[in-house]
């Protein structure tokens, strides 16, 4: 019949593919019934050698361990070695083997989940920065007490109560586009127009860049570390 294709699923090693058909057909793993998942173990062999697929050793030497425990218990055995073995079951060793790789296979899943989730998040590498301004040196308290006194006078401004400006952000975009469109489409960040220079201004200022941007009106980009942040109308 052309056009139809058998898919295997590729598996790690032997744990593995013993794991996918005991889950599969949902069998107890404390008690694996030893004939049913050797013939099924076997047959995946035999599918793999079919399509051309190389057959690892370890995937044969599972194989020769699941026909020797499957010929123990076929055995029968006298009642003094009954007596001896009542409590050793041929499936225990292959039973810690896979209730410790499930163990790890657990923690391996959870473990991916926690990098899935590490990935969505970007941190910057630690940045060295220069000392440019070195701290001054030899002062004392009543230095620093004069110069915050001298400066404290220097900037207390006669001032009057006025009534604040409301500035929108629709306002505030419309400001950027203009602006923009009269310097060919380029401006640098802190161009940025501001009318009155409050708080509430510089808030609906960078709200309207926020919202330009997600309308796709203007792009923001920066050619390096600590150079000039440039805004550009979307072509």
């Amino acid at each position: 019949m052309s056009g139809y294709t058998i898919k295997l699923e590729a598996f790690e090693g032997p744990l593995a593919l013993l794991m996918h058909l005991i889950e599969k057909s949902q069998i107890d793993i404390y008690n694996i019934p030893i004939a049913e998942i050797t013939e099924q173990y076997l047959y995946y062999l035999k599918a793999m050698e079919e399509f051309d697929i190389e057959v690892a050793s370890e995937f044969l030497v599972m194989a020769a361990t699941l026909l020797q425990i499957k010929s123990r218990m076929l055995l029968p055995r006298s009642v003094v070695a009954e007596a001896a073995d009542e409590l050793i079951d041929p499936r225990q060793e292959l039973v810690d083997r896979l209730i410790e790789y499930r163990k790890y296979k657990q923690v391996a899943q959870f473990l991916n989940q926690l990098g899935s989730e590490r990935d969505k998040y970007f941190i910057r590498s630690p940045q060295e920065f220069a000392k440019q301004f070195p701290l001054p040196e030899g002062l004392s308290l009543d230095d620093l007490l004069k110069a915050f006194a001298a400066l404290w006078e220097s900037v207390i401004p006669d001032f009057a109560v006025i009534a604040p400006e409301e500035i929108s952000v629709k306002d505030k975009m419309h400001d950027i586009m203009t602006l923009l469109r009269s310097n060919n489409g380029k401006l640098e960040f802190h161009k940025l127009m501001i009318r009155t220079g409050s708080r509430s201004e510089f808030i609906a200022a960078f709200l309207a860049l926020l919202e330009l941007i997600r309308l796709k009106q203007i792009m923001i980009h920066q050619e390096k570390q600590f150079a000039p942040i440039c805004l550009s109308l979307k072509e």
